[in-house]
């Protein structure tokens, strides 16, 4: 697994950090080679076209946030189906992305990687609102709080959370009290906040084909 996400980030050109601490280490596979994966041809000449550009845009967005295409799909579908009643369909999607609940356990520091976060969602190390919650793709709202069960805590792999979210900045749009593990939404993520690694509206040009 690790290999094949270190591989991601050099098929598509970009380090996506999908791998936490160690994308920022020495053994960072795309830090030692930048280039794609498998036998290096020659390139030909030229821009690459309109289809290719929109395709590894959809790809980088979609392997940013760790969803599958059928999901990834249907967030672009739903979004695009508020054309003229959002002000900013490129906010809108990545609003929806970014509320997914293993996606704000990641923003928390709950976790390292949105993949680590997953999994802790999905074995049910969370609560909402007090109430236990085990779907990733749950749409945290506002005024939700999201918290860490108590028996869970001493996992072992929190052991050094309370030091490492001393230095973790969280996203505005949430509050973190980072001696009860907890977290109130308290507003809605920003597409300036985030700085997604995608070109959205190719993103909507590839589906809309």
């Amino acid at each position: 697994m690790i290999y094949d996400q270190c591989k991601t980030c050099r098929r598509l050109g970009q380090k996506l950090f999908l791998k936490g601490e160690r994308c920022f280490g020495s053994k960072c596979a795309f830090s030692r080679r930048a280039f794609a994966p498998g036998p290096q041809r020659k390139r030909r000449g030229g821009a690459p076209s309109e289809y290719k550009k929109s395709l590894e845009e959809k790809q980088t967005l979609k392997k940013w946030y760790g969803v599958s295409e059928r999901q990834f799909k249907r967030y672009v579908s739903e979004t695009l189906e508020k054309m003229g009643k959002v002000d900013d369909v490129s906010a809108e999607l990545i609003r929806v992305l970014e509320k997914r609940l293993d996606n704000v356990v990641f923003r928390l520091g709950f976790a390292k990687s949105r993949v680590m976060a997953r999994q802790l969602v999905s074995h049910g190390y969370f609560l909402i609102n007090g109430k236990p919650v085990n779907i990733p793709s749950y749409q945290v709202k506002k005024d939700d709080i999201i918290g860490l069960k108590e028996n869970k805590k001493s996992k072992g792999v929190f052991k050094e959370l309370a030091s490492e979210l001393k230095r973790k900045e969280v996203p505005v749009w949430l509050s973190l009290n980072k001696d009860k593990l907890e977290s109130k939404a308290i507003g809605e993520p920003s597409l300036d906040e985030v700085k997604p690694p995608a070109e959205i509206s190719l993103i909507f040009e590839f589906y809309s084909r």
